[in-house]
């Protein structure tokens, strides 16, 4: 395939990817598609005929075309596909096609809930080794199902958007106080289509008809009032304060190529948790920490293949005792890390909460996050005789707590 629109070389978004997402040109949000460096606007696309669903479409949020289903996806990818390689371009409006750099992105769904797994075997086991040295690091429900918590929807915000450094009670002290060990989480999330009744489930089996995609996903973290707080219920102000995902919504149809093997999972995994095809996603993780001098290094790189819990698993998990999901709502996998140092998803593992900084370029150390601290998160695909599936980048820049 030939696609009008120029695709640079090893660029994120090649026609085989085509993700989703809203942007705004100036004139109002639409819905986009990323091809190479530009964006094609659905809305004008829609109008002019060629595309279906034009009303879901021409929306400013993708969650009333997530709600479609698979057959309607599908069904719009192949319409994109043939506008993008065939005559049919030609038929565009002006101001259909757009530099990626002229316009600005927005949160591509609205979501309803936000679920954060616990999916890592090797995260789960650094902080274990933290926190309860001596005893097993995992603790024993963790391998029987997918540990998660239900986060705060209203403080998803995209790729881009600064995070203030949160106040909290960081012991028994009577006044809140800024955070001093503000953390990054490496994470990648999918999002919902299709939603099941209240009193149903979804079986692991069936979790395809219900997820659109999947996004980059920081899930920032204060990790000192998280220590002070979180027994017995779990996170709550330590996590609340800030979720950023990345702009573009990479579809399940680009990703089928490069899904794979998970971990062996001993003991075997409940009835409803058991899947009959792969479910793992090779794709290749980074994180990159910048300063305000410019000095960067890459604190992690990871594959996400390395999940002990897939995506079918963590859908199953969430509705098996009834629980209706809707579409738009966001399940994120909770910090990625491997097995070796270098691979570690959060700065709470890579310094061992904070008792061996890391030294950045311009002979600066880190334990947790300072005030202007960007990080950057980016993920791809890419395996021989396949193209690259990019996600783009997630990015978030650390502001002065308020005083």
């Amino acid at each position: 395939m030939t696609p009008r629109i120029p695709v640079p070389p090893g660029s994120d978004f090649p026609l085989e990817n085509l993700p989703y997402g809203v942007f705004d040109p100036g004139e109002g949000l639409r819905l986009g598609v990323a091809v190479g460096d530009h964006v094609l606007d659905l809305r004008a696309a829609a109008r002019a005929g060629q595309l279906p669903y034009p009303t879901e479409l021409t929306a400013d949020s993708l969650n009333p075309f997530l709600a479609l289903g698979r057959r309607a996806w599908e069904e719009t990818r192949a319409a994109l596909l043939a506008l993008l390689t065939s005559d049919r371009f030609d038929h565009l409006p002006p101001g259909a096609v757009r530099p990626r750099s002229a316009v600005r992105m927005h949160l591509p769904f609205e979501p309803g809930d936000f679920v954060d797994f616990y999916a890592s075997f090797h995260h789960a086991a650094n902080l274990g080794r933290l926190f309860r040295p001596g005893s097993d690091p995992v603790l024993p429900n963790w391998r029987h199902l997918p540990v998660a918590y239900h986060g705060r929807s209203s403080s998803v915000v995209v790729s881009g958007t600064p995070v203030r450094r949160p106040h909290g009670l960081l012991g028994p002290e009577t006044a809140a106080a800024p955070t001093a060990a503000l953390d990054f989480e490496l994470e990648v999330g999918f999002v919902t289509g299709p939603g099941n009744r209240l009193g149903d489930s979804i079986p692991a089996d069936a979790a395809a008809d219900h997820m659109f995609g999947m996004v980059l996903v920081n899930d920032w973290s204060a990790r000192d009032i998280q220590r002070f707080e979180y027994v017995p219920l779990g996170p709550f102000l330590g996590k609340s304060f800030a979720t950023s995902v990345s702009p573009w919504v990479v579809t399940l149809e680009a990703l089928w190529p490069y899904l794979v093997a998970g971990p062996e999972q001993e003991p075997e995994a409940a009835d409803y948790l058991r899947t009959s095809r792969d479910w793992a996603v090779d794709l290749s993780l980074e994180a990159v920490l910048r300063t305000t001098g410019g000095a960067e290094r890459v604190v992690t790189r990871v594959n996400y293949s390395t999940l002990y819990w897939s995506m079918a698993q963590q859908l199953a998990h969430v509705t098996v005792n009834g629980t209706n999901v809707r579409p738009g709502d966001l399940y994120a996998s909770g910090t990625v890390s491997g097995a070796e140092p270098g691979s570690w998803g959060s700065l709470i593992e890579i310094t061992r909460n904070g008792a061996e900084p890391i030294s950045l370029d311009d002979g600066s150390q880190r334990t947790f996050l300072e005030d202007g601290d960007t990080i950057v998160l980016r993920g791809w695909c890419e395996r021989p005789g396949l193209p690259r599936i990019g996600f783009g980048e997630c990015v978030g820049t650390v502001l002065p707590a308020s005083r």
